[in-house]
C-alpha cells in the first residue's frame, strides 16, 4: 500500500521508478518464456503471426503520435502504464511446455489511451523482456504480440466501454476488462499452440482443449488477481493524477 505522503512527494515519476525496479529485481530467471518461447513455433507459423501483427503495430505508432500531439502532458502517464504492464507481465509461473502463465497489465493502458496505443506499449514490453531477461523471443514476438498487445487491449477496451455504460461503475468495468483480456489472450495462446502442434488423434480441437485446460489451472486465479490489482492502480491514479485523467476523459471534470 502506497502511503499518501510518499505518493504526493514522488508522484508518477517515482511510481515508474519503483515499478521498473521491482520488475527487474523480482523477475525470475528464464526457465520458461513469456507466452511462447524463442524458437518454439515452426517458422511458418512464426512468420504468419508476424504478418498478422505488423499492421496493428503500424496503426499503434500512428495512434501514439496523435495522442501525444493532442495530450503532450500525458507522457508521464503513458510511461507509467507501460511500466505497470512490464512489472505484471514479468511475474510468471511455468505452465504449458514452451509457455507460462502470468498477469499482463494491458487493460489499464487500453482504457486510458485506447487499444492501438497499448499495442505499442505492449510490444515494447515484449521486446524489452525478450532481449534483456529472456522472456519470450524475437521469432515468436509476432504471436506473443498478437495475443498480448493486439487482442488483449481490444478486449479490455471493449469490455470497459460496455460495462461502464451499463453499470455506471468504473471499478466493475475496469476489473472485468483486466479479467477478460487476460483470459482471452491466453485462450488465443492456447489456440496458437494448438494450430502449430495439433494432436495426432483429435487434431486442433483436442490439442486446444488440452492446452486451454492446462493454462486454466494457473491463469484463472491470476486473471482474478490482475483484475483487483488493476482496480487498485486505477484508484491510485484517480487520487494522484486527476488532471491528467480528466484531460483523457477517463474521469469527469
Amino acid at each position: 500500500m502506497i502511503k499518501s505522503s510518499h505518493a504526493k512527494r514522488y508522484g508518477p515519476l517515482g511510481a515508474i521508478a519503483l515499478l521498473t525496479a521491482y520488475g527487474v529485481i523480482a523477475s525470475p530467471l528464464p526457465a520458461f518464456a513469456m507466452h511462447i518461447s524463442e524458437g518454439f513455433l515452426p517458422w511458418g507459423w512464426a512468420l504468419g503471426w508476424w504478418l498478422a501483427f505488423l499492421p496493428f503495430l503500424g496503426g499503434g505508432l500512428w495512434a501514439v503520435r496523435g495522442r501525444l500531439n493532442e495530450h503532450p502532458e500525458s507522457r508521464v502517464l503513458l510511461a507509467l502504464v507501460g511500466a505497470f504492464a512490464f512489472v505484471l507481465s514479468s511475474l510468471k509461473i511455468p505452465s504449458v511446455t514452451g509457455s507460462c502463465s502470468h498477469p499482463m497489465g494491458v487493460a489499464l493502458g487500453a482504457t486510458l489511451f485506447g487499444p492501438l496505443v497499448m499495442t505499442v506499449l505492449g510490444t515494447g514490453v515484449l521486446l524489452f523482456q525478450a532481449l534483456l531477461i529472456a522472456h519470450g523471443g524475437l521469432t515468436t514476438l509476432g504471436a506473443n504480440g498478437f495475443a498480448m498487445a493486439v487482442v488483449a487491449p481490444w478486449v479490455a477496451w471493449g469490455t470497459y466501454q460496455v460495462l461502464k455504460k451499463l453499470t455506471q461503475r468504473q471499478g466493475i468495468a475496469l476489473f472485468a476488462a483486466a479479467l477478460l483480456s487476460n483470459l482471452v489472450a491466453y485462450s488465443l495462446t492456447a489456440l496458437q499452440l494448438a494450430l502449430a502442434f495439433p494432436d495426432s488423434d483429435g487434431g486442433i480441437a483436442l490439442s486446444f482443449s488440452k492446452f486451454a485446460a492446462l493454462f486454466a489451472l494457473t491463469q484463472i486465479p491470476l486473471a482474478i488477481s490482475e483484475g483487483f490489482l488493476t482496480v487498485l492502480m486505477g484508484n491510485w491514479l484517480m487520487t494522484y493524477c486527476p488532471e491528467e485523467l480528466k484531460a483523457l476523459q477517463w474521469i469527469r471534470g
